[in-house]
């Protein structure tokens, strides 16, 4: 009678089995006259029995073929939606007083949603300033988003609607995204979430209502991606993350250049020009004469890192000093890192001048050297420029231009420099990316530090967990409990990139899993530091000073070292030795900070 939909809200209507016919309760009981509408309250309408073309005078639509009310005196048209408004009231989940539907098609803002909407909207009777449209009022409780964005976002569990979300509980989350447009959230705005899998959307990403051409001017989605770049014009390309910690770049770029290697060093021994003392080459067994070399591994907690790359020796072949036997030096290299070519030219940091292979940089207190392109100490081997102080530990000196990365699957990353100004976050770590090297997606505004894509892991072992540590790029679905790191015990945001043991349920931070062992307990001060702060150092070494009678060692600082014997600083917090680099009396409580070492 009135063509419009018999809504989920109607709770009563007249329905015909044999005709499959419907009615309005409101519409089947029509009265024959209606007296003092407000409306047109001076004359009574009259419901005309027929169909007509007529034009509704109180909210100006034309309707074809339907029944309407009639004024004989003033030739005043009422279609019979306008003439039962005030009949047409519901009791919504959101709001505990009645909503009443407005009279005709409006635009109006939606409290639901923030949206502007045309069209239908209820307005409450008594606070006249909740007003929802139609359609926020007829979203399901419940719904599967796979099913409502046709596949291009999934969650294995139902959403349920949620009518606001608490400033309180969203702080308590870590302020999550939505995990469609990757935008903010309002605490007063409705939104469906599933709250044991931190999963939160916006009703209308949810619905996917928002009209394909506005899809410009939105952020882009992170659901379902396609292939943006043709596979066979891309035959090397870096697929990241690196399997397990055995596995990085440098050793990527060098694989391809294997038989070369062979042949530059034929033989079991030789000498390098960043050590002293010749080199053994252990490429079948693991021992030095009767001495046995233990390889790298962290569940055993024994460590082995190349002096080279500071990356962790697992496997053969590699060079260890002949003087291992004698205890007397540990040198030891991955094979690759003692064949390195001596130079690199049209860097692209420094296209102005060739970066010369460096053991160790001269003008650098104990070799330790910030590296230009992933900004962590090193006191690896380095390529660099002497005459402008521009330094690259091995591995950054072999970044390529592009990668794809499994956070971000079929798409390239360009590597790019980031604006000093740039505020946009790391997808890993979600620190601001100003002025560091990045991958960057530019169709997607996705953002990832050089460091947080090449230097985690896919998987990674840790003595506190007895199966392999996956990288985790979102929470963990059906993880009921808050997420707190296993090794320094803090909770910890799920929306930064963290390693998790589904088995386990055991969760740790980027930067707590520590590839060099003697220091898990003193990783970081600051947790949200996606790559642990010293993976390129490797400790080891000591150092004699005028002042002091015994030999310092090169360690990491621990709480229990307390504050610096030396130093000049003020601020009693930066005195402190925990998580520094510093030089430390085995024999007595002497110890100082690398810059006071230095100095």
């Amino acid at each position: 009678m009135c063509k419009e939909r018999i809504w989920s809200f109607h709770l009563c209507y007249y329905y015909c089995k044999s005709c499959d016919y419907s009615l309005h309760k409101f519409c089947a009981e029509l009265p024959d006259t209606l007296q003092n509408n407000p409306l047109h309250p001076d004359h009574n309408l009259i419901h005309t029995p027929y169909k007509y073309d007529f034009e509704c005078f109180s909210c100006n639509r034309w309707l074809k073929k339907m029944h309407f009310y009639y004024c004989g005196v003033c030739w005043y048209d009422m279609c019979i939606i306008c003439a039962t408004t005030l009949e047409q009231k519901i009791n919504h989940a959101s709001h505990p007083h009645q909503l009443e539907r407005m009279l005709g098609h409006i635009l109006s803002h939606c409290v639901a949603c923030g949206k502007k909407h045309e069209g239908v909207f209820f307005q409450c009777t008594t606070c006249r300033i909740f007003r929802i449209n139609l359609d926020c009022a007829l979203l399901p409780a419940k719904l599967l988003i796979q099913i409502s964005t046709n596949g291009t976002f999934s969650h294995s569990h139902p959403l349920t609607l949620a009518y606001s979300f608490p400033l309180s509980e969203y702080e308590a989350k870590f302020e999550p995204l939505c995990r469609v447009c990757n935008g903010e959230f309002r605490y007063h705005l409705w939104n469906y979430k599933c709250g044991k899998c931190l999963y939160y959307v916006h009703v209308d990403c949810a619905t996917s209502k928002t009209e394909p051409f506005m899809s410009i001017f939105l952020p882009a989605s992170l659901g379902k991606t396609y292939i943006n770049y043709r596979e066979d014009e891309y035959p090397n390309l870096l697929n990241c993350p690196f399997q397990d910690e055995g596995d990085n770049l440098l050793k990527h770029h060098m694989s391809n250049q294997k038989e070369l290697i062979r042949k530059q060093h034929e033989g079991d021994m030789f000498n390098h020009s960043s050590h002293q003392h010749p080199l053994i080459l252990l490429d079948k067994q693991t021992s030095v004469g009767n001495k046995p070399v233990s390889l790298h591994d962290p569940m055993k907690r024994v460590q082995l890192l190349c002096d080279g790359c500071v990356k962790p020796i697992m496997t053969v072949p590699f060079y260890i000093c002949c003087h291992y036997v004698d205890e007397q030096c540990c040198f030891v290299l991955h094979e690759r890192c003692a064949k390195l070519p001596s130079q690199i030219q049209d860097y692209f940091g420094h296209p102005e001048h060739p970066l010369v292979l460096l053991p160790k940089i001269p003008s650098e207190f104990f070799g330790v050297f910030k590296c230009e392109v992933c900004g962590l100490p090193s006191n690896g081997f380095a390529y660099g420029c002497t005459t402008c102080e521009y330094y690259v530990d091995i591995n950054c000196a072999f970044i390529p231009e592009e990668i794809t990365h499994e956070a971000h699957p079929d798409h390239l990353l360009l590597r790019v420099k980031a604006s000093a100004l740039s505020e946009d976050p790391c997808k890993a770590c979600i620190k601001w990316v100003d002025h560091n090297w990045i991958f960057e997606c530019p169709s997607c505004d996705i953002y990832i530090h050089v460091k947080c894509a090449l230097l985690l892991p896919r998987v990674i072992k840790h003595k506190l967990d007895k199966h392999p540590l996956s990288l985790r790029y979102e929470p963990v679905e059906n993880h009921i409990e808050e997420y707190f790191c296993e090794i320094c015990e803090d909770e910890f945001n799920p929306w930064q990139w963290f390693y998790h043991c589904t088995t386990c349920a055991q969760s740790m931070h980027t930067s707590c899993v520590p590839l060099i062992l003697q220091y898990e307990q003193a990783t970081k001060e600051y947790k949200e530091e996606g790559v642990y702060e010293f993976l390129n150092i490797k400790f080891g070494g000591t150092l004699e000073i005028k002042d002091h009678p015994h030999h310092l060692s090169f360690v990491q600082g621990v709480e229990s070292d307390g504050k610096c014997s030396n130093c000049l600083e003020q601020v009693e917090r930066r005195q402190q030795l925990k998580y520094k680099m510093i030089f430390k009396c085995m024999e007595c409580e002497f110890a100082l900070h690398y810059e006071c070492a230095s100095s």
